[in-house]
C-alpha cells in the first residue's frame, strides 16, 4: 500500500472560531452587495420583492451550511467538499470537483477578484493605472497588458506569499479584513438613515418605473419577464452575492476544536451576513428609488449612490476604497482556502504529489499555494476568467447538490459514526435545498443552456487526467490522519 503523505510533517489546527467565521464571512462578502441590487430591482420591481428574495437566498444557503456543519464536523480534514463528495461518491467524482475547482472556479474567481481590485484602484487614482505597455493579438482576441494586469499579478503574488506563512497568521489577515468589510456595511447602511438627504420609508411603496436597467436582458425584467423568470434571474444574483460559504470545509483540517467551531462558524457566519445583507439593502432604499436604483450605471455600484446621496462626491473615491480593502480580504480567504484542495488530492496521489508536501517551518502547503497563484496569474493574463467562472456556475451547483445529498449516504453507510453536530432540521433542510438546487439548475439549463453544457465539457475533460493520474499512482484511499496539534 503506497505511503500517502510524503513526509511526517502534519497541518496545524490554528484557526479557531473568530478565524472560521472571519473565513466565511470574508469570503462571502465580496462586491455581490454593492452591486447585484441594481439588477436585481430590475428583475422583480419592488423593494419589497428585492429584500425578500435577499432573505430567500439567504436561507437557502444557510439550509447548506446547516447540512455541511455536520459532514465537516463529522470529517474535519483538508479539502472539504472533495473529501465528502470523494467519500459517498467515489474517487472519480471527487477528482472531478477538484478539477473544477482547481482549473476553473477558484482560481477564475481569484483572477476576476483580483482584476477587480486592480480597477479599484484605478479608480480611486483617477485612472493612472489605465495605460497599457502592448497588446498582444491570439487567436482573433486582443490580450492587453499594462498596469492593471501587473497590480492584478502583484496581488495575487502578495496575498499568496501572505498564505505561506502559518495558518494562524493568515487567520489573524482574515479576521482584521472582515472586520474592515462587516464596518463598510455598516457604514453605508448607517449612514443612509441618519445622514441621506431625501432618504424617505415611503420609497418602499414605489415601483421600479422607466429605469435604465443598463446590461439587464429584457427578458429578465420586471414587466416584460414571468415572474418565474424575473425571481429566478434575481435569485441567481443574490446566490452569486451568498457564494462563497463553504469555502471553510476546505480549511477543516486546520480549525481548532472542529466539531465545535466549524458549525458554530457556518452557522453563526450566515446569520451575521443575513443580517447585513437584508439591513443594507433596507438602507439602499430608504436612500433612493427604486427607479433612481434601477437606473445606477453599470460601471457604479449602488452603494457608491447611496453614498453620494449623503457624502457628495468624495463618497466615489471612499466607496472605491473601500470595494479594494473588501476584494483584498476575499482574495486572501479565496488563496487561503483553495490551495488545500490540490493538497488533499495530492494526498491521495490523484495530483502531483509534491502539492502534498509541508513547509517544516510554517505546516502549510506552499507548492500547492505557488500553483495556484500561478495558474490564477496566467487566468489573469489570458481574460478568460469571467467566461469560464460563468461556465462552471451550473457544475458548481451540482457539485453543491451532491454534497448536500451526500448527508444522507452517509447517515445510512455510516449510522454509528461519531456525529458531534447533526443537521437541524434534517431531513427537511436538505430536501430543500436540494429541491431549490434542482429548480435553479433547470431554469439555468433553460434560459442558458449552451452555457450550461460548456460548463459540463470542461468539467468533463477532467476524466482523462483522472484516468492517467489513477493508472500511474495505482491510487489508494486511505482516510490520512490530519493533526490535531494546535500552536
Amino acid at each position: 500500500m503506497p505511503k500517502l503523505a510524503p513526509s511526517n510533517i502534519t497541518l496545524i489546527r490554528g484557526l479557531g472560531l473568530i478565524a472560521a467565521i472571519s473565513i466565511v464571512v470574508g469570503n462571502v462578502i465580496g462586491t455581490g452587495v454593492f452591486l447585484k441590487t441594481r439588477v436585481m430591482t430590475c428583475n422583480v420591481g419592488t423593494p419589497g420583492m428585492v429584500i425578500t428574495v435577499w432573505i430567500a437566498a439567504g436561507i437557502l444557503s444557510l439550509a447548506g451550511a446547516l447540512t455541511y456543519a455536520e459532514l465537516a464536523a463529522m470529517m474535519p480534514r483538508a479539502g472539504g467538499e472533495y473529501v465528502f463528495v470523494r467519500e459517498a461518491y467515489g474517487a472519480g467524482t471527487g477528482f472531478l470537483y477538484g478539477w473544477m475547482q482547481i482549473f476553473i472556479a477558484k482560481t477564475g474567481s481569484q483572477a476576476s477578484v483580483a482584476v477587480a481590485l486592480a480597477i479599484f484602484l484605478n479608480d480611486l487614482t483617477g485612472g493612472a493605472l489605465s495605460a497599457n505597455y502592448f497588446t498582444l493579438h491570439l487567436v482573433g482576441y486582443d490580450l492587453p497588458f499594462g498596469h492593471l494586469q501587473v497590480v492584478a499579478l502583484a496581488a495575487i503574488a502578495i496575498v499568496t506569499l501572505i498564505n505561506c506563512a502559518t495558518v494562524i497568521v493568515s487567520g489573524h489577515v482574515a479576521a482584521f479584513l472582515t472586520v474592515i468589510k462587516v464596518a463598510l456595511v455598516l457604514g453605508v447602511g448607517f449612514g443612509a438613515f441618519l445622514l441621506s438627504r431625501d432618504g424617505s420609508w415611503s420609497h418602499f411603496s414605489l415601483l421600479n418605473a422607466g429605469g435604465l436597467c443598463e446590461g439587464v436582458a429584457e427578458s429578465a425584467r420586471y414587466g416584460t419577464a414571468t415572474f418565474g423568470a424575473g425571481f429566478g434571474a434575481a435569485m441567481l444574483g443574490a446566490l452569486w452575492g451568498y457564494d462563497g460559504w463553504n469555502n471553510l470545509t476546505l480549511v477543516a483540517g486546520e480549525v481548532k476544536n472542529p466539531q465545535r467551531n466549524i458549525p458554530l462558524a457556518l452557522i453563526g457566519g450566515m446569520l451575521l451576513i443575513i443580517t447585513l445583507y437584508v439591513f443594507v439593502n433596507i438602507a439602499y432604499f430608504y436612500a433612493m428609488t427604486p427607479t433612481q436604483i434601477a437606473s445606477v450605471p453599470k460601471s457604479s455600484s449602488v452603494a457608491a449612490e447611496v453614498a453620494r446621496t449623503f457624502l457628495g462626491p468624495v463618497a466615489v473615491s471612499l466607496i472605491a476604497a473601500a470595494l479594494l480593502s473588501s476584494s483584498v480580504g476575499t482574495l486572501h480567504t479565496s488563496i487561503l482556502t483553495g490551495a488545500r484542495v490540490p493538497y488533499a488530492m495530492s494526498r491521495d496521489r490523484l495530483f502531483f504529489q509534491n502539492l502534498s508536501r509541508l513547509s517544516p517551518r510554517t505546516h502549510v502547503p506552499i507548492g500547492a499555494l505557488i500553483l495556484q497563484g500561478i495558474w490564477a496569474g496566467i487566468l489573469t493574463l489570458s481574460g478568460s476568467f469571467d467566461t469560464l467562472t460563468d461556465y462552471v456556475i451550473f457544475g458548481s451547483w451540482i457539485f453543491y447538490g451532491l454534497t448536500t445529498a451526500s448527508v444522507f449516504i452517509f447517515r445510512r453507510r455510516m449510522p454509528n459514526a461519531e456525529r458531534p453536530y447533526r443537521a437541524w432540521g434534517y431531513p427537511v433542510v436538505p430536501v430543500l435545498f436540494l429541491f431549490v438546487t434542482a429548480w435553479l439548475l433547470y431554469n439555468t439549463l433553460r434560459t442558458t443552456p449552451t452555457q450550461a453544457v460548456i460548463g459540463l465539457v470542461l468539467i468533463a475533460l477532467g476524466l482523462p487526467v483522472y484516468w492517467y493520474w489513477s493508472r500511474v499512482n495505482r491510487v489508494a484511499f486511505e482516510k490520512p490522519e490530519e493533526s490535531t496539534e494546535e500552536e
